[in-house]
């Protein structure tokens, strides 16, 4: 079963389901898809782009950027989506939005370019894990909250953060996702990630990956 979505190519912008993104929209083509997808109850997926197709043009002011639309882009095929809420709407038109991204999708039919793109999508779901994969996942689980606690010494918010029993008690499934909401990494790795049909090998990529990590506060 396919789904229609509204899709929001953001470079360098790789999320994962699990999580919230917030959204500043400006553009006059992309407000009025934010409010296509809260009048109808259409999902938003928010994706990394592959290349640009048009340059943006330049704008001296605010007001001008609220008139015209920027550059545009070729988005990678995969992708997490989900549902908008609306924060506030400021007095110029700008909004302000959280995305809850639930789960990831794939484009396969463009069925809208403008003003806005639309594309008829279906579920990317993971391959189904072995018992010995579940059980190698559960250990690199708990190894990468061991090492977060470790490399999360100096902050407080972060061990807080990795200390929550959410952590502990979220199916390995969800943790391989989620925990890269956390970390951050250059954006074609995280498109890497995000594309990796298998919880476990997103685990190993995460510890294999551990010695670089930097933290969003």
């Amino acid at each position: 079963m396919t789904t229609d979505i509204c899709l929001f190519p953001i470079p360098n912008c790789v999320t994962f389901p699990g999580t919230v993104f917030p959204l500043h929209v400006f553009e006059p083509r992309y407000r009025k898809m934010i409010t296509y997808c809260l009048d109808h109850d259409v999902l938003l997926g928010v994706c990394h782009t592959q290349k640009q197709l048009s340059a943006g043009k330049q704008f001296s002011n605010l007001d001008e950027a609220l008139q015209s639309n920027q550059a545009t882009y070729k988005h990678h095929d995969i992708f997490s989506a989900g549902r908008c809420e609306l924060v506030t709407t400021t007095d110029d038109g700008r909004m302000y939005l959280m995305v809850h991204l639930q789960k990831r999708y794939r484009s396969i039919n463009e069925k809208q370019t403008l003003p806005f793109l639309i594309f008829e999508c279906d579920v990317f779901p993971d391959q189904t894990a072995s018992a010995e994969e579940i059980r190698e996942s559960l250990l690199l689980k708990q190894q990468l909250l061991q090492r977060l606690q470790i490399l999360t010494e100096n902050d407080n918010k972060l061990q807080e953060k990795f200390a929550d029993d959410k952590w502990r008690q979220q199916s390995i499934e969800a943790f391989s996702y989620e925990i890269f909401g956390v970390l951050k990494f250059p954006a074609d790795i995280q498109q890497q990630i995000l594309a990796t049909d298998s919880m476990l090998e997103r685990l190993r990529l995460a510890v294999y990956l551990s010695n670089e990590l930097s933290y969003k506060n």
